[in-house]
């Protein structure tokens, strides 16, 4: 996959970025090397490693730039970051990409200001999207090694080193994708709510808040459990109908979002006031009672909570006027009281 994926930028790195190569177009349409460097030189020796890679020989690239660099790592020969990236795509090339990792580390730690360094972090992006993919890394010759966390850190770093490019961009929806997959939904939550921040006016903002409100509902487990999800939830939702009103209103999806996240607020709501009432603390149970039917009016925890209030005498029945409708609960201060 990551080899086939290398062939054509290599094979127009070989012809575009040789320097001081020309080549000449043939009739048949096929490029004749007319001149190259003068062997022996620096020059010399990155020509001969794009010739071998474009050749498909990247072993014998690697043992020849591994030569190369031994002799100059240590000086400040202007072909060094060339040379390190060169390395690397020979062992990408010959299926060795976690290796060929340490190369393009250096080339973005040591020569960020050269042309190598956005190509560098570009080929660690295609090795992390591989991995989190699942691609394992080879031991002992096997690929058997599960190396998850390591394309999770390379496309962490691709957002860190490349801010607001199109490539960091990406990244970062990769990367929230794969949690959401893997519903890891609080760290798929974080990378969306990451993503709406960091690229306010991309195309895919929208779509990043619906998977944010989305993964903060999911992480609600049910009553017993914590509910800042919930919470997140509203707000999130809030925001999107300011944002999106005619998409809002078209669609209706936050309509029946929102319906879900009250009914399962009201119900953690009443959760909470019958182990207050069940230990004996009549005071609490009553307080968390009212409070939970003023703000959840009309779910199905709220009607709950009204029976238990009638069945204890919290709350008066108001008697209907003539012609009026059927009588309401009126609300006996219960909540002052408490």
């Amino acid at each position: 996959m990551i080899r086939t994926l290398l062939a054509l930028p290599l094979l127009l790195a070989s012809v575009a970025h040789a320097q001081g190569t020309e080549f000449t177009l043939e009739e048949d349409g096929g490029w004749q090397q007319t001149a190259a460097p003068e062997a022996g030189t620096d020059e010399h020796a990155m020509w001969q490693a794009r010739k071998l890679l474009a050749e498909g020989k990247p072993r014998r690239a690697e043992e020849q730039l591994t030569e190369w660099l031994d002799a100059n790592d240590r000086t400040r020969n202007p072909y060094l970051a060339e040379a390190y990236f060169l390395r690397a795509e020979a062992r990408l090339a010959d299926d060795r990409e976690y290796k060929s990792l340490f190369d393009y580390e250096t080339v973005i730690r040591d020569f960020s200001a050269t042309p190598f360094y956005a190509r560098a972090v570009e080929r660690e992006y295609e090795i992390g999207l591989a991995y989190i993919n699942g691609l394992r890394r080879r031991f002992l010759g096997i690929r058997w090694e599960n190396a998850r966390l390591t394309g999770e850190d390379l496309l962490i770093r691709v957002q860190e080193r490349l801010p607001g490019s199109a490539l960091a961009e990406q990244a970062a929806l990769d990367l929230a994708a794969h949690y959401y997959g893997r519903r890891e939904l609080a760290l798929a939550a974080e990378m969306y709510s990451i993503f709406r921040v960091n690229y306010p006016d991309s195309e895919h903002y929208r779509f990043a808040m619906l998977r944010e409100i989305e993964c903060s509902i999911a992480r609600f487990k049910g009553p017993r459990y914590d509910g800042s999800g919930l919470i997140d939830a509203k707000v999130l939702m809030e925001e999107y109908r300011r944002t999106y009103p005619g998409e809002t209103a078209r669609t209706g999806v936050i309509d029946g979002l929102e319906t879900w996240v009250d009914e399962s607020a009201a119900q953690q709501a009443l959760q909470t006031a019958r182990w207050y009432l069940k230990t004996g603390d009549d005071t609490s149970g009553r307080f968390v009672l009212a409070r939970m039917i003023r703000r959840h009016f009309g779910t199905n925890a709220a009607n709950e909570a009204i029976d238990i209030m009638l069945g204890r005498g919290w709350l008066a029945i108001d008697p209907p006027a003539d012609g009026a409708g059927p009588a309401e609960p009126a609300d006996t201060g219960a909540e002052d009281d408490a």
